[in-house]
Order: structure tokens, then C-alpha cells, then sequence
């Protein structure tokens, strides 16, 4: 979470924190209309899937009588029935931490593009900003919600039980579930974390920064008079370019 900050607070110490956020009256400018609209759309879906996680009850009961009655049929069809569509949900909340991490990546990259520094992008786009705060509210609520349900993980469990006992004794069972093995396998790392949204917004940064450092090395390899003057930018506007953290290879990178 301090990297994700770090991105886009780098400059503010040297304004001294010279600046107002207003966020109760933030309205997206014409320039910040496209962004603000997409990270929109998902923060409505966010509210919907607060709700439906706020309100997973589980299926707790009928999970304990199909193991303490292994061999009754009817009651294995029914602790079936009530997992299946509680596993539909847990496959909405995942493939939508999907969808946050690739417009994490489009927001962080709007307001820290280089037009402008970070202290003028959080002043000039409040909306944005204001967005941005938002997607990290909705991530630590998920999360408490997550960590203090543990049906998520018990009906996920017995749903991957059941799933294998089906494809040993039936290969093509797996066709007619909303959750093949391939994705459950994919969504049992994601809910196996303790803060599941939380490290998704952190993989989305890293990758964010990967692909900064991508950048530089495609300049750093680019002919000297067409890219001299953005690398030097880089250098003399890097605040933090010769700290300690800074990673050896952006130093490299951009030595002179």
C-alpha cells in the first residue's frame, strides 16, 4: 500500500502539502471525462459487489450433512445445489478483482503520465483522484468482509472436493459447472490470501512500475538526440532517483 501511495505522492513534500483536495464537490473536466467514466462503471459494479458479499450466508448446513451422510445421495445432490450457485458469486468477485487490476493500471497511468507532476495532477484532477481514493475504500471493506466470512473459503473447499471426487468418476462433469479446474484453481490462490483485493491492487502497481521501467530501457536504447531530452527530465525531476530503495537497474538506466 505505501508503493501505491508513493506513485502518486512523490513531489508533494517538496510543495510542502501546498495544495486542497475537495472531494465532496470533485467534477471530472472534459480532459479527465473517458478516464473518469470507465473507473465509473467499475465503481458501481464495486457497490453491487459489496452487497452480494455483505450478504453471503453459505452453505454451512448442508455442506456438514452431506459429510456426516456420505453415502446418501439425495443429501449430496443438495449440499451440491447450494454451493454451485454460492461458487458463481466467489467466481463474480474474482474475475471483477480482474477487471479493478487492468483499471488500476489505466488510472495510475492518467495521473502520473508525465504532462504534469503528481502534486498537479491530484490538485487538477480531484475527480480522478477522488476515484482513486474510492477503489482503495472499496478494497480494504472487501477484504474485512472477506476475512470475517469463513464460508467463503469453506464452501470453495467443498466445492473443489466435490469437483474432483465428479472428474474421477465422470471426466466431462466439469463441462456442465460454471467452474472448470483450470479456474478454481486460479480462484483458490486469490481467496487463499488474507487480503485478497489488497494484493491485487498491489500486483496491479508493481506491474504498473514494470512497465515504467520498461519504458526507460526502450529510451535508454533509442538514438541519444531524440530521446536526450525526456531522459534528462527523468533524471533532474526523479526526486527520489539516488535514495537507497531506488532500485540499481532504474539507476543505471538513467545515468548520464
Amino acid at each position: 500500500m505505501g508503493n501505491l501511495i508513493k506513485v502518486l505522492t512523490r513531489d508533494i513534500d517538496n510543495n510542502a502539502g501546498n495544495f486542497f483536495l475537495d472531494f465532496e464537490n470533485a467534477k471530472p473536466t472534459e480532459a479527465e471525462r473517458r478516464v473518469w467514466e470507465e473507473v465509473n462503471g467499475v465503481l458501481r459494479e464495486a457497490a453491487i459487489i459489496l452487497q452480494d458479499l455483505q450478504s453471503y450466508s453459505g452453505a454451512g448446513e448442508a455442506i456438514r450433512q452431506a459429510i456426516q451422510h456420505p453415502s446418501d445421495e439425495r443429501v449430496q445432490e443438495q449440499a451440491w445445489a447450494a454451493v454451485v450457485p454460492l461458487v458463481g458469486k466467489l467466481k463474480k468477485f474474482y474475475e471483477f478483482s480482474l477487471k479493478l487490476e487492468d483499471t488500476l493500471q489505466n488510472l495510475l497511468e492518467y495521473l502520473t503520465s508525465s504532462r504534469c507532476s503528481p502534486t498537479q495532477h491530484l490538485e487538477q484532477e480531484q475527480a480522478l483522484a477522488r476515484q482513486f481514493a474510492e477503489i482503495l475504500h472499496f478494497t480494504l471493506r472487501f477484504d474485512e468482509l472477506k476475512m470475517t466470512n469463513p464460508a467463503i473459503q469453506n464452501d470453495f473447499s467443498y466445492y473443489r472436493r466435490t469437483l474432483s471426487r465428479m472428474r474421477i468418476i465422470n471426466q466431462t462433469a466439469e463441462e456442465h459447472n460454471e467452474v472448470d479446474n483450470e479456474l478454481a484453481n486460479r480462484m483458490s490462490l486469490f481467496y487463499a490470501n488474507a487480503t485478497p483485493m489488497l494484493k491485487t491492487l498491489s500486483d496491479a502497481t508493481t506491474k504498473f512500475v514494470s512497465k515504467m521501467k520498461g519504458c526507460i530501457k526502450v529510451l535508454r536504447y533509442q538514438p541519444a538526440n531524440s530521446v536526450e531530452g525526456l531522459l534528462n527530465a527523468l533524471r533532474y525531476t526523479t526526486k527520489h532517483l539516488n535514495d537507497e530503495s531506488t532500485s540499481k537497474q532504474i539507476k543505471n538506466m538513467l545515468q548520464a
